[in-house]
């Protein structure tokens, strides 16, 4: 394996917002920890962001990348970035928000603190965001330094709402994204898929990056039409198939969860995307039990937010 140039990649995949790009760029310039690069993926831009991207290549003081494809969703520029990363550890790093002065430098004193004969069994560290005006999104983690699975961080101790961190790039290329699912896929979709695999993440209640929810970036899943149904399907669908167990630690949510299956897979079908569902099939006994005994409620929300579409048409 050949071995890594700085000891992070920052990755940003981004898509005609150059306007907003600054702020991701000024947040790199202003690190305390210097061994990265910024490798910034644009997914077929057709604004100005290749000649500003350029441009900050040409003055600044850290490595800059910039790497071109064409329009191909989210998933498949952070597939794109994972391949042309050349740190060990990356950081994916939104095109509307922005790191703390030392976000690297505790990054990397967290995972070195780990220790050479465990770091093996890791695939990172995941902390905390906060939003602009210093409140902390979601939930706290049960201890101040927690190791475990990102899978049972979300389904045993729930812990909700956005997290930040660093995950090793070697790792993650045996872990794509699937680009054969049109638009959204869940990033539960990867990083349950490297929990089942054994790895650990090590949880943190630290603040490492600022968060500015805005319209637009290429994460923004809030319209949960048929637009994104497919992945709205598969986020369902993993807790189901592979995590069933999640059950006795919230039986309620994990109801809702089958309900809302049934629900997603009505929104894919009509959507045309039924090729999707047979390839992610729900073959699990007590999930198929479970879908079928929320059927009815499924079909309600399904029939409801057709009707609420249908309003906001006419």
């Amino acid at each position: 394996m050949q071995a890594s140039q700085y000891a992070f990649t920052v990755l940003t995949t981004t898509y005609n917002r150059v306007d907003v790009l600054k702020r991701a760029y000024a947040s790199l310039a202003a690190q305390t920890y210097r061994d990265f690069e910024w490798l910034v993926v644009d997914d077929g831009s057709t604004d100005a962001t290749r000649e500003q991207v350029l441009a900050w290549a040409a003055e600044s003081a850290f490595p800059i990348r910039y790497v071109w494809q064409e329009n191909a969703h989210k998933k498949t520029a952070f597939n794109h970035g994972v391949r042309e990363a050349r740190g060990e550890l990356l950081v994916v790093l939104d095109d509307d928000d922005e790191l703390t002065r030392d976000t690297l430098a505790r990054l990397k004193k967290i995972w070195d603190a780990i220790g050479d004969e465990q770091r093996g069994n890791f695939i990172g560290v995941t902390g905390l965001c906060a939003r602009p005006d210093g409140k902390v999104v979601g939930d706290l983690f049960p201890a101040d330094v927690f190791d475990c699975p990102a899978a049972e961080m979300a389904l045993k101790h729930r812990v909700r709402g956005e997290k930040f961190g660093c995950q090793r790039v070697d790792v993650l290329r045996q872990f794509p994204f699937p680009e054969d699912v049109p638009g959204f896929v869940p990033e539960s979709f990867v990083w349950w898929a490297i929990s089942r695999a054994g790895y650990l993440n090590r949880f943190v209640n630290q603040v490492v990056r600022v968060y500015h929810p805005t319209p637009g970036s290429l994460s923004d899943r809030r319209q949960a039409g048929n637009r994104h149904a497919v992945g709205l399907y598969l986020l369902n669908w993993i807790t189901l198939q592979h995590h069933a167990a999640s059950f006795w630690y919230d039986p309620m949510t994990f109801t809702m969860t089958a309900a809302r299956f049934t629900r997603f897979a009505r929104s894919a079908q009509r959507a045309g995307h039924g090729d999707v569902i047979g390839r992610y099939p729900l073959t699990q006994p007590f999930s198929r039990l479970m879908v079928w005994l929320t059927w009815p409620l499924g079909w309600v929300l399904y029939e409801r937010h057709k009707r609420e579409r249908g309003s906001k048409a006419a």
